[in-house]
């Protein structure tokens, strides 16, 4: 009964963790290595530091499966998303937040929790005995890294993640660009306004797209080799997949209308997001880039209104590393091979600022009832929660295994709807208020 839960990393995971397990009645050491040693992408020692977007994507909770681990981990008691929307941004139908008072509180919630204590140290071991969690992200050190492929006897598996440039919002061109969610989307004003849109021509287009493909690119270390999660594409990428990609993915036109020129379409509208509550830093959407600093301000400014803007940061690229879990875990996420220790977050192969404090989120309850010698129930298969476990735990195929966002691909069918795009309204409301009935039953259980 006195046991403490180690968990090693303070991100999403590692802090959902700790505060699940803390509120079970747990004590718990949360090891974060910053800001005593720092990441390439961090720059913080808050916990649950966003690095990435600012955004938890679609927090619709009867349409989408994202939005369904919303209504999950709120359902639980989750800090992060008590703490998100707390901090919630305007941003049409997604959760976005205002990333630095979003992990400024979870970080005094955790510091300031009785049962919880903080120590700024890296782990480079897997310890032999103890009850731990190992949530280091996709950053995790090159120690560590190495202790477990030691131990797990191959090589870990690897992507590459890249990160959206973020705009100073007075330096924008508001006489070329306007504010717009796409569809109009939001229930309120400030909803319905919570984009940036710059639109372009279609010479404008062209030759952004050949200045992307012509701009000098980070180069990657001799040896350093590993794919691209496709949720994350850098730019560039998708371009030389073909000339039309972008505007078919995040340069998209539709849903939306230039007031300055209302009669003529845009063949292509870069959209940029809220940042921060006082609405003075815009993320450029779906812009994670891999080009070197000084060819982003040159291929960014030939976006109209966005001629004279200042960046408050630039896109970078790093390396994600995570495990092969079908292969090493167990169904309570423990390490086959040392089942003292378990692993949550995106080096279990999820993806996403959402999934990876859910998964935290279960490994926290399941270290805390082994510890006070409880057993919890199997998590509900026809749950978001339960389906994201069962895919990393044994549900994909180990040989093609890679990161995984949450979607309804991975539930099972219901039966009796119609499948194809015609039936996709009615069979997600089915997914979602079967996935709320069976994650109930399991709290009220747990």
């Amino acid at each position: 009964m006195t046991d403490r839960l180690h968990i090693v990393g303070g991100g999403m995971a590692g802090s959902e963790a700790a505060w699940q397990a803390a509120e079970m009645g747990v004590d718990v050491v949360i090891h974060e290595m910053r800001p005593k040693v720092g990441t390439f992408a961090h720059q913080t020692g808050n916990l649950a530091e966003m690095v990435c977007s600012n955004s938890f994507r679609s927090d619709d909770d009867e349409q989408n499966a994202v939005g369904l681990l919303h209504w999950e981990m709120r359902a639980a008691g989750g800090l992060i998303m008590a703490s998100a929307d707390t901090h919630r941004l305007p941003a049409g139908g997604a959760l976005a937040v205002d990333r630095d008072p979003f992990a400024e509180t979870v970080t005094n919630r955790l510091r300031r929790h009785p049962r919880i204590s903080v120590t700024e140290e890296e782990v480079t071991d897997l310890p032999q005995e103890g009850q731990w969690i190992f949530a280091t992200g996709p950053l995790t050190s090159p120690a560590l890294g190495e202790a477990i492929r030691q131990q797990t006897g191959s090589d870990a598996l690897a992507f590459f993640d890249a990160i959206a440039p973020i705009v100073y919002a007075d330096t924008i061109d508001m006489s070329r660009a306007w504010l717009q969610s796409r569809y109009d989307k939001g229930e309120t004003e400030e909803e319905r306004t919570a984009y940036i849109n710059c639109p372009m021509n279609r010479d404008q287009y062209e030759a952004f797209i050949d200045a992307l493909l012509a701009a000098d690119k980070t180069e990657f270390h001799e040896g350093e080799t590993a794919t691209y999660f496709d949720g994350c594409l850098p730019i560039e990428v998708m371009a030389e997949r073909g000339r039309e990609t972008l505007r078919h993915g995040p340069m998209k036109p539709v849903g939306l209308t230039n007031p300055h020129q209302p009669e003529v379409k845009p063949y292509a509208v870069v959209q940029l997001r809220r940042d921060n509550a006082l609405g003075t830093l815009y993320n450029i959407v779906g812009f994670q880039t891999k080009m070197k600093y000084g060819a982003q301000t040159s291929v960014f400014r030939m976006i109209p209104g966005l001629e004279e803007a200042g960046f408050a940061r630039l896109g970078g690229i790093h390396r994600n590393t995570f495990i092969n879990s079908p292969t090493l875990l167990d169904e309570q996420m423990r390490l086959r091979s040392r089942p003292n220790i378990r692993f949550a977050g995106q080096i279990t192969g999820v993806e996403g600022y959402v999934e990876s404090a859910a998964m935290g989120l279960l490994a926290g309850r399941f270290a805390a009832a082994g510890i006070l010698g409880h057993s919890l129930p199997e998590v509900p298969q026809d749950s978001a929660m339960g389906a994201l476990i069962h895919h990393i735990t044994g549900g994909a195929d180990a040989k093609t295994f890679q990161p995984m966002n949450v979607n309804f691909g991975l539930f099972r069918p219901v039966d009796g709807l119609k499948g194809g795009r015609r039936g996709r309204k009615d069979r997600y409301k089915a997914y979602t208020d079967r996935a709320k009935a069976a994650w109930s039953d399991w709290l009220a259980q747990s």
